[in-house]
C-alpha cells in the first residue's frame, strides 16, 4: 500500500556477493526481528518505543541477525503527506531499538500523473535530508557491504525505493539517473496501468508493454531489483520471463489463503522462485477476507510460501512503518479519509476498508520481526530458516540484483 497524496560484518569478503551456498553457511548463526505501525505528521507523536514492546521471550539470536524488512519506513506510512514534516525523536528511537538491518523505503507518491518524476525527486530530498539529520541512526544503502556496515553500526538501513514507474514517464535513462541517486528498487506499476505494463487492478490484464521490456532490461544492466508487487498477473509473468536478473515481491501475500488482486498466486510464487527471487509477506488486511489480520494469518502465509516455493524465497516485506500504530479518535479520521481518497482515485484495493487498519495488532511494536521469529521457531521451524526469512534470503538476493 502507501501514499496516494504525496507532495512533495565489513572486511575482505564486504563486496562481494553473497551466493545461496555461502548464505547457507552463515544462516544458522543468525536470527531474526520486527517492526510496526502508521503514523501522519497531523497525529500526535508515537510515544510508545521499541523497549515496551513485549513481554514474549526473545528469539535467541536476533541482535545477531541481519535482517531486513523490504518494505518499511521509519517515519509515517499509508498516510496522506509521509514527507511534510521531519522524523520525530520518538520515530527515530523506534528504527533504532527494532533491530532492524534495513528497510525497503518507498520514495514515489502513485498512480499516473504529471508530478511523478518531481515528487520522486522532492521525496529522495527529504529522505537525503533524514539521513544527515540522523547520522548516528540512518545509513544510505547502495550496496551489500552498506547492509554490513548498517549491522555493526547498529543504524537503519534505507534502501531507497519507488513503488511505481511513472516517474521515468517515457525515458528509460531515468533509469540511470534514479540509480545514480542510489534507488535499488524499483516496482514496475502500482495497482493501474502505467507505461511499463498492467497493475492487479486493471480488468484487461495487459501485459509488458515494449518500453517496459526496456526498463526491465537497463534495470538489469544498473542493478536495480525489479519489484512485482502490486503488478498485474500478465505483466509479472512477463516480467519474470524478461528479467536476466531475479525480481520480487516486496510485500505481497498468497492468493490461495485469500483470493484478492493484492495477493499471488502459486503459479507465479513459483515462477518467482525458479528464477531465484523472494516473496516478502507483508502484514495488511489482504491477509484475510475480512477484519484485522492476525498473526495467525501472517504465518499461515509464510508457511504457504515456504511450501510453494521453498525456504530460499521468502522473506518479510511488511508496508507499516517501523513506529507503532495509535489508534487515536484523529488517526481514525485520517485513515477513513485516505481510504475514500484512494477509492476515488482508483487504486483502492479490494480489502482496504474505512474501519480496517493496516497493522497485526498484537505485532504493533518496533520489534515485530523479533516476535515473528519466535512464532515461527514455536511451530518448529529451525534457526537457519528462519534466518533466511527475517533478512538472510533479501541478502542473497539483493548481491545477485545489485553487482
Amino acid at each position: 500500500m502507501a501514499n496516494a497524496d504525496l507532495s512533495i560484518p565489513a572486511g575482505p569478503m564486504a563486496d562481494r556477493p553473497l551466493t545461496r551456498r555461502a548464505f547457507a553457511r552463515l544462516a544458522a548463526a543468525a536470527a531474526v526481528l520486527p517492526p510496526l505501525a502508521t503514523l501522519g505528521r497531523a497525529l500526535p507523536n508515537p510515544r510508545r518505543v521499541a523497549t515496551q514492546a513485549s513481554t514474549r521471550a526473545a528469539w535467541p539470536g536476533y541482535d545477531a541477525a541481519i535482517v531486513i524488512d523490504c518494505l518499511a519506513s521509519p517515519g509515517p506510512f499509508n498516510v496522506p503527506r509521509m514527507f511534510d514534516g521531519p522524523l520525530t525523536p520518538a520515530m527515530v528511537t523506534n528504527a533504532r531499538a527494532s533491530g532492524i538491518t534495513a528497510v525497503n523505503y518507498t520514495l514515489h507518491g502513485f498512480a499516473n500523473g504529471p508530478q511523478a518524476f518531481l515528487e520522486a525527486m522532492r521525496a529522495i530530498a527529504f529522505a537525503e535530508r533524514e539521513l544527515d539529520a540522523h547520522p548516528d541512526a540512518l545509513l544510505k544503502v547502495k550496496t551489500v557491504a552498506d547492509l554490513r556496515a548498517a549491522k555493526v553500526a547498529g543504524k537503519l538501513g534505507l534502501i531507497f525505493g519507488f513503488q511505481d514507474a511513472t516517474m521515468l514517464e517515457d525515458d528509460v535513462s531515468r533509469v540511470d539517473l534514479f540509480h545514480a541517486i542510489g534507488v535499488r528498487i524499483l516496482q514496475l506499476t502500482y495497482n493501474t496501468r502505467n507505461l511499463v505494463g498492467d497493475g492487479c487492478l486493471e480488468r484487461g490484464n495487459g501485459g509488458l508493454s515494449g518500453f517496459g521490456r526496456a526498463v526491465v532490461s537497463r534495470m538489469n544492466e544498473r542493478g536495480i531489483l525489479v519489484d512485482l508487487s502490486h503488478v498485474g498477473v500478465r505483466t509479472t509473468a512477463d516480467a519474470i520471463a524478461a528479467s536476466g536478473k531475479p525480481v520480487a515481491f516486496t510485500h505481497s501475500g498468497c492468493r490461495a489463503l485469500n483470493d484478492v488482486p493484492r495477493n499471488k498466486g502459486d503459479a507465479e510464487i513459483r515462477a518467482l522462485a525458479e528464477r531465484g527471487g523472494v516473496m516478502g509477506i507483508y502484514l495488511m488486511p489482504f491477509l484475510r477476507a475480512s477484519g484485522a489480520p492476525s498473526t495467525e494469518d501472517l504465518l499461515r502465509h509464510i508457511e504457504h510460501a515456504l511450501d510453494v516455493a521453498g525456504e530460499d524465497h521468502v522473506g518479510i516485506g511488511s508496508d507499516l512503518s517501523i513506529t507503532p500504530l495509535e489508534l487515536t479518535p484523529e488517526f481514525r479520521a485520517v485513515h477513513a479519509g485516505f481510504v475514500r481518497q484512494r477509492r476515488s482515485a482508483g487504486i483502492g484495493a479490494p480489502g482496504e476498508a474505512e474501519d480496517v487498519f493496516n497493522y497485526v495488532p498484537e505485532l504493533n511494536v518496533p520489534r515485530r520481526l523479533e516476535l515473528i521469529a519466535e512464532r515461527l521457531a514455536a511451530r518448529g521451524h529451525g534457526s537457519a530458516r528462519i534466518a533466511k526469512v527475517l533478512g538472510g534470503n533479501w541478502m542473497r538476493l539483493f548481491g545477485e540484483v545489485w553487482r
